[in-house]
């Protein structure tokens, strides 16, 4: 019988939310995604975090992308500290660890606005021999310099009313949470000052009619993006991804 996880109630609003992007040995992610999906949700999530999504990158298949959140700082050092100095971890983290190269291009992040966080639905999380669902999840990652304001407004203010009104509203807008890493043994990318976008499509087909929709769009077109151009520190990352079967986001229809 599928078990019913702490991310299937309705008050899990994560303010804390890490994006985190492993790079594997090649050949080995369904690997580790199997023991992902089999060993090691539940037992993150009873220490007091939400894994939120685990993705196969459709551009690399040495890339694995997940996402997992929590309550506050003071919530993710305690999980942390739970999780990796225990049992589960102990029998199950070298077999995961052999299958990684890096697993260190990991962002902390927090909601954009006080809406745009992630709050998974009341589900029943589907179980470990589940079918993987047919969705398409679109990542944008933007970076913008440290301390400027004006990139982040800009999709702020501008861009998600602008992707709400063309299409699917976005599950979630983020950005980079300036708290120091209070949890030295998982490294994090220092200096961000980041935005991510993350939106569910039927398929990746919906995802460019709504991309041309949104450029289509003369203050969008002429103004945003433009503006959007001139702050970043480099051409944003996009992500195309996939779902694996137990994955929270990217399951709705």
């Amino acid at each position: 019988m599928p078990r019913t996880t702490p991310s299937a109630g309705p008050a899990v609003r994560p303010a804390v939310i890490e994006l985190r992007q492993y790079t594997l040995r090649l050949g080995r992610r369904d690997e580790l995604i199997d023991l992902f999906d089999r060993e090691l949700v539940e037992p993150q999530e009873d220490t007091g975090m939400v894994v939120l999504g685990q993705f196969r990158d459709l551009d690399a298949p040495e890339r694995f992308v997940w996402l997992r959140g929590f309550r506050d700082m003071a919530t993710r050092h305690r999980a942390l500290t739970s999780f990796y100095g225990g049992p589960v971890w102990a029998e199950h983290g070298p077999r995961a660890n052999s299958t990684m190269v890096d697993s260190d291009d990991v962002l902390l992040l927090r909601p954009l606005t006080d809406g745009s966080g992630l709050t998974p639905r009341p589900q029943v999380r589907p179980g470990p021999d589940a079918a993987a669902p047919d969705r398409f999840v679109s990542a944008t990652v933007w970076s913008f310099p440290p301390g400027r304001d004006t990139g982040v407004e800009l999709i702020r203010g501008g861009l998600l009313p602008a992707l709400a009104a063309t299409g699917p509203a976005p599950l979630a807008a983020l950005t980079t949470e300036t708290a120091p890493n209070t949890f030295s043994r998982l490294p994090v990318r220092t200096g961000e000052n980041a935005v991510v976008v993350l939106t569910s499509y039927a398929d990746e087909n919906a995802c460019r009619v709504h991309r041309a929709a949104v450029r289509a769009d003369r203050l969008v077109r002429d103004e945003i993006l433009p503006g959007v151009e001139r702050e970043q520190t480099a051409p944003p990352q996009l992500l195309r991804l996939a779902p694996t079967a137990r994955s929270l986001i990217g399951t709705a229809r």
